[in-house]
């Protein structure tokens, strides 16, 4: 009886609460319509009236009353304003997640994938209230960004060496190792303790060695490395840069960078990133590029935006497969099925620019959508594989691209601008470094900036420098050059010079090998010490007209760098890495010597100490054996035994 009770006063407290909502909304229909009838005279205020009360209802939280229903009709009815449910608009996601995946193939017969992953989301993470709830964005990144005031942090881990003369310009080019530049926010007080600590913290979160950036590697170019955001100024008192070129990159950094994308490595194209395949292979870089952007033209309203890209060259003959055949299960051991859930663009571009009539590689499944980018100033053409759409993946629900080579023959375009470098000399005393620039545009010139750094322990003749093109003095229309200090810092030296249409430009210092203390040394000193990159920034003359909208929507891979004229464009070049022998002393001397001393001392203290310690007594022999063994002998011969 009870239980029928509770049940008819719970039914009767649902119809009352109801009851008082309808009572509610018709008290509410005449405003409203009052309010129709006031836009129709004055459209204007209406509207703003109409969108303000649409961002106080998208972002104010709506809270319950509890006093509404009264304390006394609350206990009557035996119900809890708490339990009352009211719903309330979903405030509008400010972020975007895109995924890009670009297949190049290349007239060697190896073939060039980049995976391109943006993340952009509009907040502030230097307000005073921090930024608590993530969706898209990572949040380890995101209170690296809060609370070490960042405003661009690029960083980037890669094993081989990018062949610029068989492979072309890589979309986002990266230097052997690691490198990491960082433009902190104006109000940083200490720059050098917020680098630091930040270096440890980056080394936690991608699993490297990081934290062996300090003082010696670090330095603070003037004109190098400008912002690729939003740029209010550019005081290089904020800026950092360091590498570290013997950084090995294994699957330890890949697995927390995979990590950071939404969807991780299980569902769109990350499901391809397998590092038994990825790591098996002539070149592989994966980066992390944090900065703000414009949203739109005249850049009202910014956003973060996070780039991960990954870089990958298979080569034919290490592959094992011999026959000129690609496919994405070949390279990654994976098929596609479907596209991220997060991201709101989801395609797979393969360049046919070389390939318009299908001569050289034939692709399928064909696709009917084809694309135009310009890429580093070249209009490019792209078959397009859209994700998002179920078409794309047929009845099998698998797409497995498949990339089959009909002829070996077609000249690559040879890049505009390339560089070498290496060192020169005999001994262990001096030696010559050696930096060469080519530009191959046949009948324009352009300047291009270069950056060495150089360790300490190589102490540079800056006196000794020359600049030559065409077997004439090139004189740099500007340096600058700071002095290493030992054991402190390296050296820095930035030069802007011109390179003449179709001609060679090269770059030459001579150097001392410095000594190093004993305890400086590296587990395996006669491997060498390496010297990092030499970075090389230009401006080169662009065959079509590049856009200058960076807001404009256009493939993730074309829209990295800013142009600010539509006659070029911006590339970045890195040199190989100088592996450079120092004066070594004879490692081995010491432990023959601790083995020698250690024996003799064996020997000689040890046989002194028995001398000195052991006491010695005479033992007469056991006549009882000797008895038995004479009686025996006279046994055999028949002679009387000895009583």
């Amino acid at each position: 009886m009870a239980a029928y009770v509770n049940r008819c006063s719970n039914l009767l407290v649902f119809i009352f609460i109801l009851s008082v909502f309808l009572f509610v909304d018709s008290q509410q229909t005449t405003p409203v319509n009052e309010q129709h009838t006031n836009t129709a005279d004055n459209p204007q205020p209406a509207a703003e009236s109409a969108t303000q009360t649409a961002e106080e209802g998208r972002w104010e939280a709506t809270e319950v009353d509890e006093a509404a229903l009264g304390d006394s009709a609350a206990d009557k009815l035996g119900v809890r304003a708490s339990d009352t449910f009211v719903l309330t608009p979903t405030p509008q996601p400010k972020d975007d997640f895109q995924e890009e995946l670009v297949i190049r193939p290349l007239h060697s017969g190896d073939i060039y994938a980049s995976f391109q992953f943006r993340t952009l989301w509009e907040t502030d993470f230097m307000r005073e209230n921090k930024v608590s709830h993530y969706r898209l964005f990572p949040k380890s990144l995101g209170q690296v960004i809060s609370k070490f005031s960042v405003r661009e942090l690029h960083i980037s881990f890669t094993q081989g060496y990018w062949r610029t003369m068989q492979w072309g310009q890589p979309f986002l080019p990266s230097p052997p190792g690691a490198e990491l530049w960082v433009w902190f926010q104006d109000s940083v007080t200490d720059v050098d303790a917020a680098w630091k600590e930040l270096t440890n913290v980056l080394s936690g979160i991608f699993c490297a060695s990081l934290n062996f950036i300090d003082s010696t590697n670090t330095v603070q170019p003037s004109a190098s490395f400008k912002p690729l955001g939003i740029v209010n100024e550019t005081d290089h008192r904020f800026l950092r840069y360091a590498t570290l070129p013997r950084e090995i990159v294994c699957t330890e950094n890949l697995t927390p960078w995979k990590k950071l994308l939404p969807c991780g490595s299980k569902a769109g194209l990350a499901v391809l990133l397998k590092s038994e395949k990825l790591f098996h292979s002539s070149f592989f870089s994966q980066t992390v590029h944090i900065r703000p952007v414009c949203q739109d033209r005249e850049c009202k309203t910014t956003s973060w935006e996070l780039r991960q890209t990954l870089n990958v060259v298979f080569d034919l003959h290490t592959s094992g497969q011999g026959k000129r055949e690609w496919s994405l299960f070949k390279m990654f051991s994976r098929t596609l099925t479907e596209a991220c859930p997060l991201a709101s663009s989801s395609k797979i571009y393969i360049d046919v620019t070389d390939n318009p009539q299908e001569e050289y590689f034939e692709l399928s499944p064909a696709t009917p959508l084809l694309s135009q980018a310009v890429v580093l100033g070249d209009r490019r053409t792209f078959s397009v594989y859209d994700l998002t759409q179920q078409v794309t993946f047929g009845t099998v629900r698998s797409l497995n691209l498949l990339i089959r080579w009909k002829s070996s023959e077609g000249n690559m375009l040879r890049p505009l601008l390339h560089a070498e470098r290496y060192v020169a000399g005999y001994g262990l005393q001096t030696g010559e470094i050696h930096t060469v620039m080519y530009n191959n545009h046949p009948f324009r010139s352009f300047p291009v900036l270069l950056l060495d750094s150089v360790p300490w322990y190589l102490r540079l003749y800056i006196h000794t420098l020359t600049v030559t093109s065409k077997g004439k003095d090139n004189t740099p229309s500007y340096i600058h050059y700071q002095p290493s200090k030992d054991r402190m810092r390296p050296h820095l030296l930035e030069m802007l010079v011109q390179l003449p249409p179709h001609s060679v430009t090269e770059v030459t210092v001579q150097f001392e090998r410095a000594l190093l203390k004993w305890t400086e040394y590296t587990p395996d000193p006669n491997h060498g010490f390496y010297v990092g990159s030499s970075v090389i920034s230009a401006l080169v003359p662009s065959s079509v007209a590049m856009d200058t909208n960076i807001t404009q929507e256009q493939p993730l891979f074309s829209s990295f760098f800013p142009c600010k004229e539509e006659s070029s464009y911006f590339v970045r070049v890195y040199t190989e890495p100088l592996l450079v022998n120092l004066p070594t002393p004879d490692f081995s001397m010491p432990y023959n010597v601790i083995c020698l001393t250690c024996t003799v001392v064996a020997v000689g203290y040890g046989s002194l100490y028995n001398l000195l310690t052991r006491s010695f007594q005479i033992e007469e022999p056991n006549p009882r054996l000797a008895k038995k063994i004479a009686n025996f002998i006279r046994r055999i011969r028949g002679v009387p035994l000895l009583s």
